[in-house]
């Protein structure tokens, strides 16, 4: 679910006496969705559709449980103008992402307003807390690793659902280790304060999701994964709806795309 709207999404510790119950009940469940998914026909795009609905079961009861109720509690706790600030915070961090990703898709102008609002929101934004950059209207596109992928010619790529982690694809999921290491929080070597910021991270991200849950309608699973491979396609062409034949970047790469079957063994 995180996956949805979020980028960086770190683990969750679960206590070990809640992990048996949620695998019994994700296995009792699953069984259930293995038998209706056989009589339906597989979407190009979701080969893995077996695999992907058992661990949506299983992310599905974990947040049922756990990480909805928490973030719930963290909404009628925390003031708005607190929650805008942690956001904000977050969001400032993942700047630093996007100024990388887009020196690596030939995009410098991206790259420039992205390292003006790092610069602008972290001093006089008070450590990102404060937007002053879209206040001054700078705005850049988000970028990631994965999205520099699809640059790089890996177009098209196999739905995913990660366990804790959601939806994705493998193309995403390739370039996930890279996202990580491009945040500033994977740096923090004191353990409590680095768990500490990525579950606030979690915790905000999905307070932010609870009055978009309404929107789910029919399959809850292809829903999420529908709405997911839209989005994702729309980052990756940058909120274009479809090809611009007038369009030109700073520098063009290879036009030899290649697929998830050159990641094969």
């Amino acid at each position: 679910m995180l996956r949805l709207l979020a980028r960086q999404k770190p683990t969750i510790s679960m206590p070990k006496a809640v992990l048996p119950v949620l695998l019994l009940t994700t296995l009792a469940v699953s069984g259930c969705a293995s038998s209706q998914v056989a009589q339906e026909a597989y979407s190009p795009e979701d080969p893995w559709e077996g695999f992907n609905r058992r661990v949506f079961v299983f992310n599905d009861v974990l947040d049922r449980y756990a990480l909805k109720p928490v973030a719930k509690g963290y909404r009628t706790v925390t003031p708005d103008p607190v929650q805008t600030g942690i956001g904000n915070f977050f969001s400032n961090l993942g700047e630093i992402r996007t100024v990388i990703n887009s020196l690596l898709q030939g995009k410098p102008a991206n790259a420039g307003l992205a390292t003006s609002r790092f610069l602008i929101n972290t001093t006089v934004g008070i450590g990102g807390l404060l937007d002053y950059a879209t206040l001054m209207e700078i705005t850049a596109d988000d970028e990631d690793f994965g999205q520099t992928l699809a640059a790089w010619g890996w177009q098209d790529s196999r739905y995913l659902v990660l366990p804790l982690l959601g939806p994705s694809t493998l193309r995403d999921t390739t370039g996930l280790p890279a996202d990580m290491a491009s945040y500033p929080t994977f740096y923090i070597e004191d353990d409590p304060t680095r768990l500490g910021l990525m579950a606030l991270n979690i915790v905000d991200i999905r307070a932010g999701l609870l009055d978009q849950e309404d929107l789910i309608q029919g399959d809850r699973y292809r829903f999420i994964r529908d709405a997911f491979l839209q989005r994702r396609q729309f980052e990756i062409n940058d909120g274009q709806l479809g090809d611009d034949p007038f369009a030109m970047d700073s520098f063009e790469f290879d036009d030899s795309d290649f697929s998830d079957d050159d990641f094969a063994d």
